[in-house]
């Protein structure tokens, strides 16, 4: 039996080629060896098309070193590219469709906004969605302050926090309360405004069907700070959608989200959980909630775009415990876990899609070729055969000459 290959797709950060997961695919390549796989790391630069081979990063789990080597493609793909407004992303698009047939782990999952309306599809899971629409101007959100007090608008392709405005209607008052990060992630100052003036605020943020005007959900501990939860998702060793572990995140004063890349505190879920709704028996019933919840949204969205191995979800819970999905995220990262002091959550975290390859591999590849050799053997036996017969037809023929 041939050895399994995997190869981790993701793309460099800027033109020194500097990976951002580096320390992880360290780890998943020294889980790989352990099983009997040998893992690699490429990006779509690394790909020579004529040659049919790959140049690609390889590590040592002995020495701690890595190299560069020309390979063949691998069995198995495990994509972990993140959206970047560069011109390696269209170099990712073109990858893709280049080499659509091979066997990707995890296919790309579409923007928020179609995120939202595919879930919406999912009659135990639309009950868990805050409402959610697509701008289109500043009416929008006037229209939806009639029905809400707090709205988010969130960028349809966004990530880490960034271009978040956070829109409170304060009480007693027609004004609104903005809050949120620009582009570049930087917290900016809460501003109140009228309501007329909201269209002329907006402007700059061009957000015509690039954004999404979603429902808020009060998540402000007692100390003002917001809180979410990241719920993660994986296949298992034995292809099974699993809950591998959930983690609070309390993000920094001032801010209108928890991200740690945006300053954000990972917390234990159960401390956060127990500050939050106190009552043990109503913890429990969340905790239930939010498991379901993420294996019912995991297997949904791979019914609808093929194939998954993990997602995150982005969780609120109100005050009453109702537990919301606010987002999905494809390419989680692990730190969280690590971050609020669950290292064994961590390493699950990095070793699953590592054991869900060899899972894929054995299952599927594997048995493939093994069927293929016997169809060949197969028609051999049978061409051998058919031979053996012709020999003795022309036998009998030169015996009756």
């Amino acid at each position: 039996m041939s050895q399994p290959v995997l190869g981790i797709l993701t793309l460099y950060l800027n033109e020194k080629k500097h990976l951002e997961e580096r320390p992880i695919y360290q780890r998943m390549i020294a889980a790989s060896h352990k099983l009997g796989m040998q893992t690699f790391v490429f990006t779509p630069q690394d790909v020579d098309s004529n040659k049919k081979q790959i140049y690609g990063m390889f590590y040592n789990p002995k020495s701690h070193t890595w190299t560069r080597e020309w390979t063949s493609f691998p069995h198995l793909i495990f994509d972990r590219c993140r959206i970047q407004n560069t011109y390696r992303f269209k170099e990712l698009l073109k990858f893709r469709a280049r080499y659509n047939a091979l066997h990707f782990l995890n296919r790309p999952l579409r923007n928020k906004w179609t995120i939202y309306q595919v879930l919406c599809n999912h009659p135990t899971i639309k009950p868990h969605l805050p409402f959610t629409k697509l701008y289109s101007s500043a009416n929008d959100v006037h229209l939806l302050m009639k029905k809400e007090r707090l709205v988010f608008l969130k960028p349809i392709n966004g990530t880490g926090g960034r271009g978040i405005l956070r829109i409170e209607r304060m009480a007693g008052s027609q004004r609104y309360d903005i809050q949120g990060r620009d582009h570049r992630r930087q917290i900016i100052s809460p501003q109140r405004i009228q309501p007329s003036l909201l269209a002329s605020k907006l402007s700059s943020w061009n957000a015509k069907n690039r954004y999404i005007l979603q429902q808020g959900i009060a998540i402000k501990l007692p100390n003002g700070r917001v809180h979410d939860y990241r719920l993660l998702v994986q296949k298992d060793g034995s292809g099974e959608w699993t809950v591998t572990g959930c983690a609070g995140r309390v993000g920094p004063l001032r801010s209108v989200t928890s991200n740690l890349h945006g300053g954000g505190e990972a917390v234990p879920m159960m401390k956060l959980l127990n500050e939050w709704i106190e009552d043990p028996e109503k913890i429990r019933t969340v905790k239930e909630k939010m498991d379901t919840l993420g294996i019912e949204t995991a297997k949904f969205l791979e019914e609808k775009y093929g194939a998954l191995c993990e997602l995150a979800l982005d969780i609120a819970i109100d005050r009453s415990g109702h537990v919301w999905l606010l987002e999905v995220n494809p390419k989680p990262a692990r730190e969280v876990f690590a971050k609020a002091g669950e290292k064994d959550t961590y390493n699950l975290a990095i070793i699953k899609p590592i054991e869900y390859a060899y899972f894929v591999y054995n299952t599927k590849i594997n048995v493939k070729s093994k069927s293929k050799l016997k169809a060949r053997e197969r028609i051999r036996k049978k061409q051998s055969r058919v031979t053996a017969f012709e020999t003795l037809l022309n036998l009998e023929d030169i015996k009756n000459l």
